[in-house]
């Protein structure tokens, strides 16, 4: 593995993001960040680190991530698929594992667009009979 560098793009509602996989201690950056700086949330860091909890590889590489889009939830879970691909590209016989807990499935739920006539998607007016 000299000098292999895997990569991933995930995506999740309108977040994208791009994942570089390279041979290290377990560093998760994020925006040129660290994840402790970057994501507020506990839970969040756990969404983050699930592909690489599954496949037993967490001190074994170092996580450089580029994410834009959506917020902070859409962008942990970009950054989940974009793991989750970069380990498929790293060593294809994660495939089993991360494909069982789901992590390489594009989550396919957007938001709803604003329909003509209502307030929000499927808020209509406040109905009064007179």
């Amino acid at each position: 593995m000299a000098n292999a560098r895997f990569y991933g793009t995930g995506r999740r509602k309108k977040s994208v993001a791009r994942v570089y996989l390279v041979p290290g201690t377990g560093n998760i950056t994020i925006n040129k960040r660290s994840i402790d700086e970057y994501l507020g949330l506990e839970t969040l860091k756990v969404v983050v680190r699930q592909p690489l909890t599954a496949t037993e590889t967490e001190g074994k590489f170092d996580v450089i991530v580029n994410v834009k889009g959506g917020g902070y939830t859409g962008q942990a879970g970009a950054i989940r698929h974009g793991i989750a691909r970069a380990l498929l590209q790293a060593d294809g016989d994660y495939r089993p594992v991360l494909k069982k807990a789901g992590y390489l499935t594009r989550d396919p739920r957007m938001k709803e667009r604003k329909k003509y006539g209502l307030k929000a998607a499927r808020r209509a007016p406040q109905f009064s009979k007179r």
